[in-house]
């Protein structure tokens, strides 16, 4: 059995390529897959954005890497499949497929570029089911959550409280906008199940985190009798740390601006509350995915208003965790809709 190599091109964003490299964790279910990260960048300052796509119909794929990225046919690595995730990467992804004659797999919402340019286009949005070489899944984590032990026994209640728990922080965005008593609260919060349950705090910030919040949110850990047990600043470490969280935790709390780490956490098996803003907001689709989420039993949401440990206890108290995996259901799409796989002596495990 030879190893596959997966092409994933990446924007330079990091929830992008988490994302294409959730599909890659979901191959190796298949079978052994090497990952080539190929960072791309799109020029804009003075290509319109419609001249990409129309070459790629005039069946120009080699104009399009090398006039919109900057990439010659040469500079393309050998792969037998291409993953990539996020806008600035659909022209790229359907050029190199193309080129090397390999099938492909987008994760997003296509613009401007027919879904007959790929083999499968993965989406979050069931509004989008109906779609040509469209499938519906939850969003792809990088991490495999059979790597993560699991800590769930019994519903959480009053007799049963976390002991340990995760709380990824986000920030303000285009829909979501935090005020500082809203995160005065979120720090009392903090403090009051440290106090009232014994509950110690593994907290990690993101890349829209703001100073202020990360500032807060260290000096709370350097404290004395601090809630927090381990504080992870995004700005110092870098992405790839929410696996040690997740471990380390019973339930998660997260704010609820970022439907990945929203996903993440599910797809971790681990009781998932989201934490809103007064002033926020969602596009009709990220609305109808988070609702998803809650149908399912694996997560509740809660405003920063009324966060109290009454509440989260409630709330807990309603949810039921995620018991298999994403990965498996992942490889099974990938499986029988990629044909093309199967020459390379891919076996399902």
């Amino acid at each position: 059995m030879r190893k596959l190599t997966a092409l994933v091109l990446s924007d330079g964003l990091a929830g992008h390529f988490h994302l294409a490299e959730g599909i890659v964790t979901a191959l190796r279910r298949l079978g052994p897959v090497r990952s080539h990260r190929f960072e791309i960048r799109r020029r804009r300052k003075w290509l319109p954005r419609r001249l990409l796509p129309r070459l790629l119909a005039q069946g120009a794929p080699g104009v399009v890497l090398g006039l919109g990225y900057g990439i010659g046919i040469r500079d393309l690595p050998r792969a037998d499949l291409v993953i990539s995730a996020g806008g600035d990467t659909i022209e790229a992804n359907a050029a190199a497929a193309r080129l090397r004659g390999i099938p492909n797999v987008f994760y997003g919402t296509l613009r401007r570029v027919p879904a007959e340019s790929f083999d499968l286009v993965l989406t979050s949005y069931a509004e989008h089911s109906h779609l040509s070489r469209h499938a519906v899944v939850l969003k792809p984590s990088a991490f495999d959550p059979d790597d993560i032990p699991s800590r769930i026994d019994q519903p959480f209640g009053p007799a049963h409280l976390p002991h340990t728990a995760g709380l990824l922080i986000g920030g303000d965005c285009d829909l979501f906008d935090y005020q500082e008593h809203e995160w005065d609260k979120l720090f009392e919060f903090l403090q009051e199940s440290r106090s009232t349950w014994g509950t110690r705090w593994f907290i990690s910030t993101s890349r829209r985190t703001a100073g202020t919040v990360v500032a807060r949110a260290a000096a709370l850990a350097a404290s004395h009798d601090s809630p927090i047990c381990r504080f992870i600043d995004f700005r110092k470490c870098g992405p790839g740390t929410l696996v040690e969280l997740f471990a380390a935790s019973d339930v998660v709390l997260c704010t609820a601006d970022s439907s990945t780490m929203l996903s993440e956490a599910v797809c971790a098996r681990r009781p998932v509350i989201g934490v809103a803003p007064k002033m926020h907001g969602f596009k009709p689709e990220e609305r109808g995915y988070r609702q998803y989420l809650c149908d399912q039993g694996w997560c509740r949401y809660l405003s920063l208003d009324t966060l109290s440990t009454d509440t989260f206890l409630q709330a807990l108290a309603s949810i039921t965790p995620r018991k298999d995996s994403l990965h498996d259901g992942l490889a099974d799409l990938l499986w029988s809709r990629l044909p093309g796989l199967r020459g390379n002596r891919m076996r399902l495990g």
